[in-house]
């Protein structure tokens, strides 16, 4: 997938660095309560969001050996292209720019994975992700968004498809700042969770659950 010249995509990403937790549930697990966490004074109504990415890599998956994600997301508030970066201590940094007018990778985003490769694009996976999304909030905001995600993946080389019903935490802007009041905010999640059946994720990212990784 080649960049079109004058992309009107703006050049400068938005940056955000995720700190989230994965779990793996069945298909009938209920929800957690979340009563017992700390900070925690409200959860909104569940809001729901129909995605679809479409992931790219080189042939040789340069990318994913680098610990990068590419991909094209439409549904949800943050659609869009986005670049996830290779893990940092217990988060990572994702770059993110609008859809543009055309599908084709715009400019600005090629230049953001030149650091990686410069090799030709082509189509990785599709992940379609009936994601229902809570937020959690205490009195300076929201503390984290909990998602519900049913999950619906292609591996676009080999046509095999997996489904598969996940959860996630990640933190928000009013969660805490230090280490111990993060590790401690987990924990009662994590206790939350195991509660009602729940488990830690047996991998923290769909493109390798959809790749069979």
């Amino acid at each position: 997938m080649a960049a079109l010249p004058g992309n009107d995509v703006s050049d400068e990403p938005i940056r955000t660095f995720e700190i989230e937790r994965k779990y793996d549930v069945d298909v009938s697990t209920p929800l957690p309560s979340w009563e017992t966490i700390p900070g925690v004074l409200t959860v909104s109504e569940g809001e729901l969001r129909e995605l679809d990415a479409r992931y790219l890599d080189t042939a040789d998956v340069a990318l994913s050996r680098a610990g990068v994600a590419l991909r094209r997301r439409t549904g949800g508030p943050d659609a869009g292209w986005h670049i996830k970066g290779p893990r940092e201590g217990d988060g990572r940094i994702e770059l993110g720019w609008p859809l543009g007018e055309e599908g084709d990778l715009p400019d600005a985003v090629a230049e953001a994975i030149a650091r990686w490769t410069t090799e030709p694009l082509t189509p990785l996976a599709r992940i379609e992700n009936s994601r229902t999304a809570y937020f959690l909030a205490g009195a300076s905001g929201v503390i984290a968004e909990f998602v519900d995600d049913r999950v619906r993946a292609t591996d676009l080389r080999t046509g095999i498809q997996r489904e598969w019903r996940e959860w996630e935490m990640e933190l928000g802007p009013a969660a805490a700042t230090d280490e111990g009041g993060r590790e401690t905010f987990f924990a009662a999640v994590d206790e939350a969770i195991a509660a009602v059946g729940g488990r830690d994720a047996r991998s923290d990212s769909k493109l390798a659950r959809a790749l069979g990784v």
